[in-house]
C-alpha cells in the first residue's frame, strides 16, 4: 500500500466514526468502540505521512483524495 491510500483510508474510516460517535452518546452509551477506531485512523494518518517524502500539506489532500479515488473507479 502506497502512503496516498494510507491517508485516503484513514480520512474515510475517521469520517465513519463520526456517526458512531453520535449515535453512542445519543443513546447515553460510551464511545469506546468510536474512539477505537478514530484512534486507528489518527495512527494511519501518521504512518501516511511519515512514509511520505516530505510529507502533506492541507493543499495537497483534496488532490490526493481524488486521485486515489480516481485509480478505483473505471
Amino acid at each position: 500500500m502506497d502512503a496516498d491510500l494510507i491517508l485516503v483510508v484513514s480520512m474515510v474510516v475517521a469520517a465513519m466514526s463520526i456517526p458512531a460517535m453520535a449515535s453512542a452518546y445519543s443513546e447515553a452509551r460510551r464511545p469506546v468502540a468510536a474512539f477505537g477506531t478514530l484512534i486507528i485512523a489518527g495512527v494511519m494518518a501518521i504512518y501516511a505521512t511519515r512514509i511520505k517524502p516530505g510529507g502533506y500539506t492541507l493543499a495537497e489532500i483534496p488532490e490526493v483524495f481524488f486521485s486515489v479515488l480516481a485509480r478505483f473507479i473505471p
